[in-house]
């Protein structure tokens, strides 16, 4: 066979596999998570937004974009470093890609912003589940006993 028709194997086969990683993302995602829009601050009034979803665990938030080929999250906050800093309703041009019943919350993470300032955009539902994990996480001060020897 002649090379030219190895190459085009070769890259019909690679193609395959960047499809089907999209694929296996988009339906990781969509099933597992909770959809959000995220956006890193700063940014200016109607860029930066990024669809995708949100996975609670006991110590993080685990953010996966919906158009990225990473396998793990996108983004992963200390449960107990966010610290919620405001809340708004979308406002111009945001009101294209979210409904206007939406909150987006403001986080600061860690003290001061030092880990990074975002903004997630979510329904009233999904913003209650968020704010009563927030809530519900162990104080600062408490530390986890080690089990006896």
């Amino acid at each position: 066979m002649p090379m030219w028709v190895w190459v085009i194997v070769g890259v019909v086969v690679a193609g395959l596999f960047v499809a089907a990683g999209v694929v296996y993302r988009l339906i990781e995602v969509r099933r597992a998570g909770t959809p959000v829009l995220l956006r890193s601050r700063p940014a200016d009034a109607d860029q930066g937004w990024r669809h995708g979803s949100v996975q609670y665990g006991d110590d993080a938030l685990a953010y996966y974009r919906l158009s990225s080929l990473r396998p793990g999250p996108t983004v992963s906050l200390s449960r107990r470093r966010i610290e919620i800093v405001g809340r708004r309703a979308p406002v111009g041009t945001e009101l294209e890609i979210m409904d206007a019943d939406f909150a987006i919350v403001e986080l600061s993470i860690g003290r001061s912003g030092a880990g990074g300032r975002y903004e997630i955009g979510m329904s009233p539902a999904v913003s209650t589940a968020f704010q009563s994990w927030i809530e519900a996480r162990a104080p600062k001060r408490s530390k986890r006993r080690r089990p006896a020897a």
